[in-house]
């Protein structure tokens, strides 16, 4: 589905593990962190239920990751991040607030959409400040780009939405351009949509607020009976 394979959505940046996350990741990580082998994930097997399952690609330290899943446990959520001390932070405040319905693959997001994540399985995807690789020629490494977008949509059960935050405008109107193009999507909005009630404002949120950067938010949803593209 994709054309453009090989191409990382992420870098790998150096960052200081705190003793606290160290403690999370060599503990008690290991009720939370799920080992990717290439398989398709066992929900059951992972959470222990079969609950809708939201999907979050780069929870960043995780702050609205737990809120997030603390205020609705009816929902299971699968947090995808490959910064180890993210990982360590998510998993020491899951632990603190004692929270069951979240699990996490420390791995690169668009290997597990291919491999773990199978069609029409997800009630949502969470797309919140991705990395917006503001260059040009590094615009083909974006989240939500063409090919990549459509492997997105293809994950999400009828009825399930994707919803999109940047505080960058320029990705924030490629993305409506990429996500409208989709056939599989319906846009709920006219245009960019107002924030949702439920997701909580983030520190980097905030900073970007303080610096005078805009929030720019999309939530489309899955066509009921829409197929994915060959399928």
């Amino acid at each position: 589905m994709m054309s453009d394979k090989g191409i990382r959505t992420y870098v790998l940046r150096q960052g200081r593990i705190t003793d606290a996350q160290r403690r999370a990741l060599e503990g008690d990580g290991q009720r939370f962190i799920l080992p990717f082998d290439g398989r398709t994930l066992d929900r059951v097997a992972a959470f222990g239920r079969d609950a809708p399952l939201v999907l979050e690609i780069g929870f960043g330290m995780g702050l609205a990751t737990w809120q997030i899943a603390l205020g609705h446990p009816e929902i299971d959520y699968l947090g995808v991040e490959v910064h180890r001390p993210g990982v360590g932070r998510l998993v020491s405040d899951l632990i603190a607030q004692e929270l069951s319905n979240v699990r996490i693959y420390n791995h690169d997001a668009v290997e597990i959409l291919e491999k773990a994540i199978p069609e029409d399985s997800l009630a949502g995807i969470h797309l919140f400040y991705p990395d917006p690789w503001p260059k040009k020629r590094h615009h083909k490494r974006r989240l939500i780009r063409p090919g990549l977008a459509e492997l997105l949509a293809s994950r999400l059960e009828a009825g399930g939405y994707l919803y999109f935050v940047t505080d960058i405008e320029d990705y924030a109107l490629s993305a409506l351009e990429t996500l409208e193009s989709v056939q599989m999507l319906a846009n709920h909005h006219r245009g960019f949509a107002s924030p949702q009630s439920w997701r909580p404002e983030t520190k980097f949120e905030s900073r970007a607020a303080a610096a005078g950067r805009n929030r720019w938010e999309l939530y489309f949803g899955r066509r009921a009976g829409a197929a994915p593209a060959g399928g």
